[in-house]
């Protein structure tokens, strides 16, 4: 990458203090950038090292003291900038590629314009891709499946039969999108497979990390809705539906039938039980564990979970334990012994 101060502060809708015809080619962090190297100060604790700051210049916030000496580029939200910026820096322009002749695909599917179908890769019957659809190597895409435009399937994914991805989403590599839902019952001699009838359903602009498990649902639905971001080996079971803009970090599970609301953060391992709901922007800590409804705005954290700062109070005090059952111990031990001494006295 090359751009001058004027370019980056026009592409990220910032203020530019200092040279605008200076160049910089690179980004780095704000104690390693030399001259040439663009950086960025999100976390106001390191705002300290912009003394000794080289680089070239530095996405601040608006409010943010610097020494006048250094180019700074003045925006509301820095990191946003940088993601910006690392965006027009290093995504190449799409150049499509056609279907490649290695592709499996079935005459009855319809490929929309400018999409990249991959070597090895199979669109099977019906199958339906928007414009600029990118399949990699390796993925499958079942009977009936839709793609919206602008989508790109990784390698090794799997979307079985029937479901529907909208437009502008990513899934990562191995994941698979729409497997039976597990439901089965006992038949007094085994369990008797409940047949999966519907689909998995995943709106636009979603991105799911590698290796996910998304089950379809029973009947109806697994909805999955716009702006959700999932991290790597996250299981959502059939039926579920997971709000708006919801983020869901690695080994993530969910169990049938739940419902997330809109905003939705739950931290990795959280293990979500099935048929609850938890509201708008409720925040859920790491390794918890949710048994029950959570209402709106709660953050919570523990196995089962509580107020956030309650578990935290919780979690203090276990490591006192062995101590204070020392002592209740040595206390009832007195205890016994002055009421023995008071029933001998009497």
């Amino acid at each position: 990458m090359e751009f001058s101060l004027g370019q980056v502060a026009q592409l990220v809708g910032g203020d530019l203090q200092g040279p605008a015809e200076r160049t910089v080619s690179g980004i780095q962090g704000i104690e390693q950038a030399g001259p040439s190297d663009l950086t960025f100060l999100a976390n106001p604790k390191y705002a300290p090292a912009l003394e000794s700051c080289r680089a070239g210049v530095v996405l601040v916030g608006r409010a943010q003291k610097t020494p006048p000496e250094l180019a700074v580029i003045r925006v509301d939200n820095p990191y946003l900038a940088y993601a910006k910026l690392l965006t027009a820096a290093f995504t190449p322009p799409y150049e499509p590629l056609g279907v490649d002749s290695r592709a499996v695909v079935h005459p009855s599917a319809r490929i929309g314009p400018d999409c990249s179908v991959h070597p090895l890769a199979v669109v099977g019957a019906e199958a339906k891709l928007g414009s600029r659809v990118v399949i990699h190597s390796g993925a499958v895409l079942g009977r009936g499946v839709s793609v919206g435009d602008d989508t790109v399937i990784h390698p090794n994914v799997v979307i079985y039969d029937g479901c529907v991805i909208g437009s502008r989403c990513i899934i990562h590599g191995g994941s698979v999108i729409g497997a039976d839902g597990y439901g089965f019952v006992f038949d007094g001699s085994g369990h008797y497979k409940i047949p999966q009838v519907g689909i998995v359903q995943i709106d636009d602009e979603v991105e799911i990390g590698a290796g996910n498990t998304i089950d379809r649902a029973a009947n109806g639905r697994t909805w999955i809705q716009r702006g959700v971001k999932t991290d790597d080996q996250v299981h959502i079971a059939h039926g579920c539906t997971i709000g708006e803009n919801s983020l869901l970090v690695a080994q993530v599970g969910i169990s049938g039938s739940s419902k997330l609301g809109k905003g939705v953060v739950l931290g990795g391992k959280v293990g979500v039980a099935g048929h609850i709901e938890i509201g708008d922007g409720v925040q859920v800590g790491g390794g918890s564990g949710v048994a029950q409804s959570i209402e709106p705005g709660q953050i919570v954290s523990g196995y089962p979970v509580m107020p956030h700062r309650l578990w935290l109070r919780t979690r203090s005090l276990v490591k006192k334990l062995p101590e204070l059952f020392k002592r209740v111990k040595q206390l009832e031990q007195r205890l016994g012994e002055d009421e023995s001494k008071e029933r001998s006295d009497g």
